[in-house]
């Protein structure tokens, strides 16, 4: 991706499979911390971090979403930049790059903003992510975020320093106050490559960043106008299938306007109950339910999108946590996992009886879930769909899933029209944003 040529395992990869992808410059482990509780993470983490630094990686990056969602008790991204400091035994000051104007995310003065159409929000103010059904975002300063989940002193490399002449100097009279880690404002594209150039020349021999993917358009920003890395091959046209499946647990308006969208469009909709899903007594015969109804459509030659809600205010959302309010802790705390584990079943159960050839996951919970039951080793990039959501290909080492094309995607990525664009593979090379500053 980008021009490098990358791969995105399900889990750590056993020899047989490292091997196999034994070319690539770029390797990813995919996994759910950001849904998960500190103790699981002080399990789960240090092993993937670890075997991450012994491939001999120059960074090991912590991926989180690029609006930063998490909490104390949930995600916690303070505990993952604890236990990445102390597996990679990082003395040194740890990059935090969250913005990334592609996404339309953009961190001013150390607060992330979030754009929903035409309109930019502060996160904290944001039509979905202040009301997130698992981690609602009340902070947009990410410093005074990450204050109520880590000690670690977060020091901030501001926009105005960026952008002046003695940028350098300036980085490096903060990098001598040894802070534990340093957040970087990113705004447009002059912030961005100023941003990766730091990272690199500066901080890499802290081998280890906390960042969204705006740390990889940082990167590549740089090396590509530093000359270390060439501009990306076009890639190859996509054709269009006949059918599509899509399963989404994402509560996102942005969701719910493609799920009506492709409704408008001539596609199936299936409603899924969310509490049914989540219960081990009712989820086979709720799965059982929405694999006939999506099955008769498929059969019918008609694309499926089956979903636990259809935007924030569905009442599927409020019956689901009034529910999830008054259940048992236990129940609390594997409850979403349940669901995009169902969604995730039911979707491989579709393709493997129906032999679809290209799939959608939406809702970030979702995607993180729902990777363990498709049975996917790894996977790899085709084509870009809409920024942070690549048309991969599936690799899995027996099964119909092996070679179908896949995207996971965030619930705030894409257009109205993104499933049946997908579908059709009408896809727009990854920009920029078009207001992206060009000069100091």
């Amino acid at each position: 991706m980008n021009g490098l040529p990358s791969v995105l395992f399900l889990g750590i990869p056993d020899h047989a499979a490292r091997e196999r992808f034994g070319s690539m410059r770029a390797i990813g482990i995919a996994g759910d911390a950001r849904s998960r509780p500190p103790a699981w993470m002080d399990e789960h983490l240090a092993p993937c971090f670890r075997f991450l630094r012994d491939l001999g990686a120059d960074l090991v990056h912590y991926k989180v979403c690029s609006t930063f969602d998490s909490s104390p008790d949930k995600g916690s991204i303070g505990r993952a930049l604890e236990i990445g400091r102390t597996t990679l035994d990082s003395r040194l000051a740890v990059p935090i790059v969250v913005g990334a104007p592609a996404l339309r995310r953009y961190c001013t003065f150390g607060n992330l903003f979030a754009a929903v159409g035409e309109e930019t929000f502060r996160l904290d103010r944001h039509p979905t992510m202040s009301r997130h059904p698992v981690t609602p975002m009340a902070e947009s300063d990410l410093r005074r975020h990450l204050a109520v989940q880590t000690p670690q002193r977060v020091a901030l490399f501001d926009v105005l320093a960026l952008w002046a002449n003695d940028y350098r100097q300036r980085f490096r009279r903060l990098l001598a106050e040894e802070p534990d880690a340093i957040l970087f404002d990113v705004v447009d594209a002059v912030s961005l490559a100023r941003c990766g150039e730091l990272i690199w020349e500066e901080m890499r021999a802290a081998r280890f960043a906390v960042a969204s993917s705006g740390l990889q358009y940082a990167l590549t920003s740089y090396w590509r106008a530093s000359g270390m890395l060439d501009a990306p091959d076009a890639c190859a046209s996509v054709p269009a299938v006949d059918r599509l499946v899509v399963v989404s647990g994402s509560c996102s308006p942005v969701t719910a306007k493609q799920i009506r969208e492709a409704q408008a469009s001539g596609w199936k909709s299936v409603a899924a109950d969310p509490q049914r899903l989540a219960q081990p007594a009712t989820r086979s015969s709720e799965c059982d339910r929405l694999e006939e109804s999506a099955l008769a459509a498929l059969e019918s030659g008609n694309s499926v999108v089956v979903h636990t809600a259809c935007g924030p205010d569905d009442p599927r959302v409020h019956r689901f946590n009034d529910w999830l309010r008054l259940s048992d802790p236990m129940i609390q705390g594997t409850a979403n996992a349940n669901v995009g584990g169902a969604l995730g079943d039911l979707l491989r159960s579709l393709i493997e009886r129906a032999g679809i050839e290209r799939a959608i996951v939406a809702g970030g919970d979702t995607s993180s879930a729902s990777g363990a039951p498709l049975g996917i080793d790894a996977l790899t990039f085709i084509a870009p769909t809409s920024p942070g959501s690549p048309l991969c290909r599936a690799h899995a080492r027996e099964g119909p899933l092996d070679g179908i094309s896949i995207v996971f995607k965030g619930g705030q990525v894409g257009g109205a029209g993104y499933f049946e664009a997908v579908r059709q593979g009408h896809f727009l090379p990854s920009t920029m944003d078009n207001n992206a500053r060009t000069t100091p």
